[in-house]
């Protein structure tokens, strides 16, 4: 909503009589005395009446203009409040004002036929052509001049059709500056027509909802309607209440309610509740009484803007990553996602179907995971239906590849209150590097190799296809009792030189994970190459053979597999088939090293390495000669026993 209201004030100026036509004084003569000319409409004497809550004769041409605070204003915004002048030599000036304002208020005098005829026939069609489509209230001024008639009856039938022809026209007010009279509605109106416009929630020549508006409300109505049954409740219509105006009703109130609707729509309510179509109704009613602050605080507080889209600080409120954080879902978010999940399991089967989904996702843009080859990339039951863990694991990945999407989806699917609570930041890795033990929950692993040889796929076929883009999954491993989140993506060549040429990218993942084909003696050598290329020791790092379940080959190169990874302090390669499904404990190896990463990094396992057959060895030299001591010492006493020679203290010592 806007915090800064411009309301511009605009009408004929004063005319003279010539020759018994009028003319406005913009075209007068000016050497005609002053005695000779009429009154305006009275725009400059409505500002002072406002300002100084009495009239005031004799003002000037033009006041200036005039800032009204926040906090005088029932909307707590500023309003700027600016008069103008239809003379020709203002035209530049007037001109300027219109494609500034907010609002427009465009007066005449309710006893000068010509200055209402001029509406429909000057003011408005001048203002359309300058291109300017704001919100424009009509201020019928000098209703004192009625006696004692002020209202007019009439005023309907003269307006509607102005408005028929102008859907820019908001409203029509009529005053008098000089009583003062509605001086005060004049403006709360113009402000009101800024803050809560009609032009987006209602066609006034229909006389219905707008589609746009219709979308929002049916939005608001599903995440309102706690428990997905079509209908609101009285206690999920009083929860609505409190989101939205911090106040529960009275049962007399909401019986009250429903009884307008029954009256009017009667299939707005059963005897559960309200209806979606009482909800439509209500604020069809609300909008037709002049009551759309009522449906445009609704609308606000589910985060729509005046356009009627979702705003952008609503989806993506502020949140600051560093470059070496991660971001994972808090236990609210995991919460969150945990409930929505058993709110729309309607069969409680513990898995969400492909209809289950559609329903989940109806009050956003769709399946976030659309575009992947989900629900593949998570966990599944035998029937291909997404279970509570997997769903779990898909938003842990998608927060971990992608926060603002998560955020994003928060919003759509109705998270209470600030969505940045759903997440939480990890700690720099370069802390977790010097403690040398990951505290995160969710680990990254990017996999590469050669063509043919990546494990990380969609269910196993036997026709091969390569990798068109990065391919993720994810699934959950406990580890020590606690539950941790394994993302792998597979790179694909296409794009191992973006990651590997690209710090940030390859800093955020926590393992690298190489793999080659076991039944394809070039394949080794592809990694082997890869990692010369781009000096990757100092990354944790794991060997992986594919396809173990066909006959094992000779690779191609000056090392064999094991002995490579050796050299390198690393485990020798876990050996895995897609095809038997037997991934041995891939998921809690690579788990393992993400969290334990000096075990994985070459350079750090490799020094490991060899201050291990140090130790060794040293141990094994002390060991040598205690033993060895040990005999000469056995020898010396045999000897002496058998009359060799006496053992002597030097002998011992």
């Amino acid at each position: 909503m806007r915090r800064i209201v411009r309301i511009l004030l605009v009408g004929d100026g004063r005319f003279k009589l010539f020759n018994g036509q009028r003319f406005s004084y913009s075209h007068a003569d000016w050497l005609y005395k002053k005695k000779h000319l009429k009154d305006g409409v009275g725009k400059s004497t409505l500002i002072t009446s406002l300002i100084k809550e009495t009239f005031v004769p004799n003002i000037q041409h033009v006041v200036p203009e005039v800032t009204i605070p926040p906090e005088v204003t029932p909307e707590n915004v500023i309003t700027h409040i600016v008069d103008s002048s239809a003379r020709p030599e203002h035209r530049e000036q007037l001109e300027l004002e219109i494609k500034k304002s907010h609002v427009i208020c465009i007066v005449y005098s309710v006893d000068d036929e010509h200055t209402f005829n001029r509406l429909a026939s000057y003011w408005l069609p001048y203002i359309r052509g300058l291109g300017v489509n704001v919100p424009i209230v009509l201020v019928g001024n000098k209703i004192d001049l009625r006696g004692d008639h002020v209202a007019n009856q009439s005023l309907e039938d003269e307006i509607i059709p102005i408005m028929n022809e102008f859907k820019e026209v908001e409203t029509c007010v009529e005053c008098s500056a000089k009583q003062p009279l509605n001086v005060s509605e004049v403006f709360y109106f113009a402000q009101k027509a800024v803050l809560h416009p009609t032009a987006p929630l209602y066609d006034s020549r229909e006389h219905v909802l707008k589609p746009e508006c219709i979308d929002a409300l049916k939005r608001i109505f599903s995440l309102c309607d706690i428990d997905k049954d079509g209908v609101l409740d009285d206690d999920e219509l009083n929860e609505f209440q409190r989101k939205c105006f911090n106040a529960p009703l009275q049962q007399q109130e909401l019986e009250g309610v429903k009884e307008v609707v029954r009256e009017h729509e009667p299939n707005g309510v059963n005897e559960v509740g309200l209806t979606e179509l009482g909800f439509l109704f209500l604020h069809t009613l609300f909008i037709q009484r002049g009551r759309l602050e009522t449906t445009w605080t609704v609308l606000r507080k589910f985060g729509y803007g005046d356009d009627l889209s979702l705003r952008e600080d609503f989806l993506f409120p502020p949140f600051e990553v560093q470059h070496d954080c991660s971001v994972e879902l808090s236990p609210n978010g995991y919460q969150f996602f945990a409930d929505i999940f058993q709110v729309f399991d309607k069969d409680k089967d513990g898995a969400l179907k492909d209809s289950e989904l559609a329903s989940l996702f109806a009050t956003t843009p769709g399946n976030p995971w659309a575009n992947s080859e989900f629900p593949h990339t998570t966990i599944t039951n035998e029937a291909g239906a997404v279970t509570l863990q997997g769903w779990l694991a898909q938003w842990s990945m998608t927060t971990l590849l992608d926060y603002k999407t998560t955020l994003s989806y928060l919003a759509y699917l109705g998270f209470e209150g600030d969505t940045t609570a759903a997440l939480k930041k990890t700690k720099p890795k370069k802390i977790d590097k010097k403690r040398n033990k990951v505290q995160r929950n969710v680990f990254l692993v990017y996999v590469f190799g050669a063509a043919g040889s990546a494990f990380v796929s969609k269910p196993f076929t036997d026709v091969y296809t390569p990798s068109t883009r990065p391919f993720s999954l994810v699934n959950s491993v406990e580890i020590k009792g606690e539950e941790k989140y394994l993302v792998l993506q597979e790179v694909g060549s296409k794009y191992e030189a973006e990651i590997f040429q690209n710090k940030r990218k390859l800093e955020m993942c926590d393992l690298l994970c190489f793999v080659y084909d076991s039944s394809d003696p070039d394949s080794f050598s592809y990694i082997v190459e890869l990692r010369k290329r781009h000096n990757l020791d100092d990354f944790p790092t794991v060997f992986v053979a594919t396809k173990s379940d066909l006959d094992l080959v000779q690779q191609r190169h000056e090392v064999q597999p094991d002995v490579y990874c050796r050299s390198l302090g690393l485990a020798v390669p876990l050996c895995v088939s897609v095809k038997k499904q037997q991934t041995a404990d891939l998921w809690n190896l690579l788990t393992g090293l993400s969290i334990n990463p000096a075990k994985a990094t070459p350079r750090l396992a490799n020094a490991s390495h060899c201050a291990s057959k140090l130790k060794r060895y040293l141990t094994f030299t002390a060991v040598m000669g205690a033993v060895m001591g040990a005999a000469f010492l056995g020898y010396r006493l045999f000897q002496h026993q058998r009359g060799f020679g006496g053992i002597t203290k030097r002998d011992i010592l």
